[in-house]
């Protein structure tokens, strides 16, 4: 009896083994067949889809300062260069309605006779604006929004079907001397019909002595002067860290004095801008920007508003034929 037990469970021992070792191959068999159509079915989602582009970041190699370690390169990730808005995306001018001064501020003294020549003779006329940070458009949203390329809509309005181009030429914080050092480079070389140089800022922010400021600035007005070009002197800001500084009262003085001795014009911006302040009362934050020192939107465009109609009126005084119009 026990001789049978024993030949039995053999048998379903070896019996069981059989049917595990043929269960295997068909495990597998089905396991593959399963794992395939998965893939098969994420490569055809995978090709319904559109392709996915990367862009790889520009490297660019910075180089160490001089005596430190060269284990690990620095690099930089240089940033995505946007395409220019189209000209119907460009920032629109600030509503202008309530820019006004009183008419000294905005007319000038002499007429400017190389410009009014260069409009009556339908020849492009060349202006450039050289000055600091408030020629380039600091304070401003956009370069769109500096003085000079208002300035350069505000005559292109006032005279239709003329060729007109307004160099902007500020570089933030140079002063006097800086820029007679440009002179040669960015205002002759252009060879313009009108200079606008706005100066002396920087100097009383620097409490530099007005006594050598008054020597280079009739240094530059003459140098200006042999190019045969008009020229109009543009001074100071009206905003608060500028009416701070002691010496601003005298620079302002000293900019008109040279002015009126060098027979040249005079853009009275500081007069114009006090008068915004305590005759019309308008708030800073209207024309000056959070620094408390560089004109805003609003007060770049009210002031090429000024300036558009000065020129205007010095261009057009001796001939009919280079008469304006007003601004739309």
């Amino acid at each position: 009896m026990t001789t049978n037990k024993q030949t039995i469970s053999s048998g379903w021992v070896r019996a069981a083994v059989v049917i595990a070792v043929l269960a295997v191959p068909a495990f597998v068999a089905v396991h593959t067949t399963a794992r395939a159509e998965m893939l098969q079915t994420q490569v055809l989602q995978a090709q319904a889809l559109p392709a996915a582009h990367f862009v790889a970041p520009t490297i660019i190699p910075v180089a160490a300062p001089g005596g430190a370690p060269a284990a690990t390169p620095a690099v930089a990730i240089s940033e995505t260069k946007h395409a220019a808005l189209p000209p119907s995306a460009q920032p629109l001018p600030p509503s202008l309605d309530d820019c006004t001064a009183p008419a000294q501020y905005s007319r000038f003294d002499r007429p400017l006779v190389r410009t009014m020549r260069r409009l009556g003779s339908g020849e492009p006329l060349t202006i450039v604006a050289i000055g600091s940070s408030s020629t380039a458009g600091s304070g401003a949203s956009s370069r769109d929004a500096s003085y000079p390329n208002r300035l350069a809509d505000e005559l292109r309005q006032r005279f239709p079907g003329h060729d007109i181009t307004v160099l902007n030429r500020g570089i933030n914080g140079e002063e006097t001397n800086n820029m007679m050092a440009r002179f040669a480079a960015d205002v002759i070389a252009a060879h313009p019909q009108l200079v606008l140089w706005q100066v002396g800022t920087n100097s009383v922010l620097r409490d530099r002595p007005l006594e050598k400021h008054a020597v280079e600035l009739r240094e530059g007005i003459d140098e200006l002067k042999a190019t045969g070009a008009d020229v109009v002197l543009i001074d100071l800001q009206f905003a608060p860290a500028v009416i701070a500084k002691s010496e601003t009262p005298g620079m302002t003085e000293q900019i008109a004095l040279a002015a009126k001795d060098e027979n040249v014009d005079l853009f009275r911006r500081f007069a114009a801008m006090r008068d915004w302040s305590e005759v019309q009362h308008l708030a800073f934050d209207k024309f000056i920007s959070p620094d408390r020192l560089h004109m805003n939107d609003w007060g770049y465009a009210c002031m090429a508003r000024l300036l558009g109609s000065a020129i205007a009126e010095a261009a057009s005084r001796p001939i009919a034929s280079a008469a304006a119009r007003p601004a739309r």
